[in-house]
């Protein structure tokens, strides 16, 4: 979308605000109404390599070559204790532990969704939709258009190229693509502008043979990540992406939606440094970047990073991981209280018993029921309105925000 498209996007949204049809609708809104942005990982992020289970020896047999080293001041690429169990990552360590040490930032492990399907689409659109297991197919309406539709002097907005599920069946929402995407090395141009440098020479035929073959392999690497991704950019040029984010809910708007791609780590996932390690720090300092964009505001600021599932506790015989099943959510922000590791939980002990199906974390805390929860805490909700955002959910109040 151009600049002059978004311009006429956000003017129709103004314009063809939905009249007050539902009888749970918030009628105003107060000077301090919190903004509140949803970042979801598509591709299913290995959550082990951010919130690291350090406690379990477990963890170190599972994972001889991705596992994160235990906290060691002296090792740069040791993980930093946040308690007796658990421990944050190197790669977003720089960005992240200032939040946490002010008690801005909070993880909820063993979360997710119901869904065993280990789709990336099924599981996204299950978790988009908000709706009771398997019931997405149904109605293709989201949550945060229903939460949207609550509430007044709270405008979505989605930063993204497509409207999102999740801001689907609602009034007009505006969406904007402020990030890149991935492509092949050379796209079709590129590679027949090379060929023809060799063209008369004696190079020609293996000029021609190795540029097709360069396509076919970087496609073929590409396709399932894409894939999984649905077409969201991956996290390289986020801190950009976020400043511009800032900038716009700071001037109007107050619930927000972005996705990121490239989580869908099958092969050479890394340890401490590598693709995944590169693509956490990416993430965590954009949303750092966020924070400072947002100045004084970030106090009235609620972030919360989700995927549609994690991997698989142990490595695979590529040095990755494959689609898991509980995973880890975190919430950001002036307005969370943090600084602590929250929801239900399970200890993973040598034995494998506390698996699910003997590979994955097991889900405790149902998405449906922990954003249900901070929802009513942030906005007020009550039980009626909550049901009417996440239909038949239990909200669970972690005291999160």
């Amino acid at each position: 979308m151009d600049r002059r498209q978004f311009l006429r996007s956000t003017a129709t949204t103004l314009l063809c605000a939905p009249a007050l049809g539902f009888s749970g609708r918030l009628f105003a809104a107060p000077a301090d109404t919190p903004r509140f942005l949803l970042v979801f990982l598509r591709g299913g992020y290995d959550c082990n390599h951010l919130l690291v289970p350090y406690g379990s020896e477990f963890y170190y047999e599972s994972r001889p070559n991705l596992a994160i080293a235990r906290p060691d001041g002296s090792h740069p690429e040791a993980a930093v204790a946040l308690d007796a169990q658990w421990a944050l990552g190197p790669a977003a360590r720089d960005a992240l532990l200032p939040y946490w040490q002010r008690k801005q930032l909070a993880f909820v492990p063993f979360a997710g969704t119901a869904d065993l399907s280990r789709s990336h689409f099924e599981t996204q659109d299950d978790i988009e939709s908000g709706q009771a297991g398997g019931m997405h197919g149904h109605d293709r309406s989201g949550f945060l258009a229903r939460l949207s539709g609550l509430l007044t002097g709270v405008p979505p907005i989605a930063f993204t190229r497509s409207l999102p599920l999740s801001l689907q069946g609602g009034g007009p929402v505006p969406n904007i693509a402020l990030g890149g995407g991935g492509h092949a090395r050379f796209d079709a141009r590129q590679a027949s502008i090379l060929a023809g440098m060799y063209e008369g020479t004696a190079l020609a035929p293996a000029a021609h043979e190795g540029l097709a073959l360069q396509q076919e392999v970087a496609q073929d690497k590409q396709e399932e990540m894409l894939a999984a991704s649905r077409g969201a950019p991956g996290a390289a040029s986020f801190v950009t992406q976020t400043r511009r984010m800032a900038g716009l809910m700071l001037g109007r708007y107050r619930l927000g939606f972005v996705d990121v791609g490239g989580w869908d780590t099958h092969v050479n996932q890394g340890g401490a440094t590598g693709r995944l390690a590169t693509s956490l720090a990416n993430l965590s300092a954009g949303l750092a970047a966020f924070g400072e964009a947002l100045g004084a505001e970030w106090d009235n600021t609620v972030v919360v990073v989700i995927s549609e599932f994690g991997r698989t506790f142990r490595e695979n015989g590529d040095k990755g991981t494959d689609h898991g099943h509980g995973t880890a959510y975190w919430l950001m922000g002036g307005r969370v209280s943090g600084g602590r590791v929250a929801g239900e939980q399970v200890a993973v002990t040598v034995t494998a018993g506390n698996l699910l199906q003997n590979r994955d974390y097991p889900v405790l805390n149902n998405y449906r029921d922990v954003l249900g929860g901070v929802f009513r805490r942030l906005w007020g909700l009550s039980a009626g309105q909550v049901e009417h955002v996440f239909p038949g959910a239990r909200p669970n109040d972690l005291g999160l925000v």
